[in-house]
């Protein structure tokens, strides 16, 4: 088995700006991978290009789920041989409060963008042969909770998604995989912690047998499945939830 190098690996990563999708670009730069992030907060995505390591890398603000502006970073991106889908939004709505708006601003932000993005690389012919796609989904399409349907929905429409391009873009050696983390200490989680009382989220983190999920967890398996290491794995879902699945009742 080879160590493991993105050397010389053009990747676009969406999402960049924060979290995952951050720490993730971060970690792909420090293994050598030349690096087009994209975001749509100029100040934060510009502290993610300063903090990558090695040279060669660029970023493009735009908003997914405008189609001209997905249009633009394809048109910008070379040929790619890894695209990571980060972005994304989580959508609370419980179900006899959805209206149609609802289900659009979600399934756009979580679904259509990636999905029209992975589309229109293909078409303009951006993915290199042997190129990893990897798109970013949820424990909770297998583990679901209350207030989700939106989010739930739209993150299985992206592994149903997902599978279909691992089929249709083999003929490339073109590999298709998704990614289901459970609870991850993002930013987001911290939010969530500071704004409930004190030890609320204690009782949702002792689920968790091996703890609760760091951003580096979720990006050394982005990692691996950029890498040539893992070029026999297309059109699987990758369970990250630290032993969460096993121990619940």
């Amino acid at each position: 088995m080879q160590f493991l190098t993105l050397s010389g690996k053009k990747i676009l990563i969406t999402g960049a700006s924060s979290g995952i999708g951050q720490d993730t670009a971060i970690m792909l730069s420090k293994l050598g991978g030349q690096l087009l992030i994209h975001g749509r907060n100029e100040e934060r995505l510009s502290k993610t290009l300063s903090m990558l390591e090695g040279e060669g890398h660029s970023m493009v603000l735009g908003d997914l789920t405008v189609d001209e502006d997905v249009e633009r970073l394809v048109k910008a991106a070379p040929a790619l041989d890894g695209l990571v889908h980060c972005a994304g939004i989580i959508y609370p709505h419980p179900i006899k409060f959805i209206t149609r708006k609802n289900i659009e601003e979600a399934m756009n932000a979580n679904f259509v963008s990636a999905a029209l993005l992975t589309s229109m690389a293909a078409r303009y012919k951006k993915l290199a042969r042997g190129c990893s796609i990897i798109f970013m989904s949820s424990i909770s399409t297998s583990h679901p909770y209350r207030g989700g349907a939106l989010y739930v929905s739209s993150k299985a429409a992206l592994e149903a998604f997902s599978r279909t391009v691992a089929l249709e873009l083999s003929n490339l050696r073109i590999r298709s995989n998704v990614i289901s983390p459970a609870l991850v200490k993002t930013p987001i989680f911290y939010e969530t912690e500071a704004a409930n009382p004190e030890g609320e989220m204690d009782k949702y983190v002792k689920q968790y047998p091996l703890g609760v999920g760091e951003t580096e967890d979720v990006a050394n398996m982005v990692a691996f499945l950029l890498s040539d290491n893992s070029d026999w794995v297309t059109g699987i879902n990758v369970t990250m939830d630290g032993g969460l699945l096993i121990g619940s009742k």
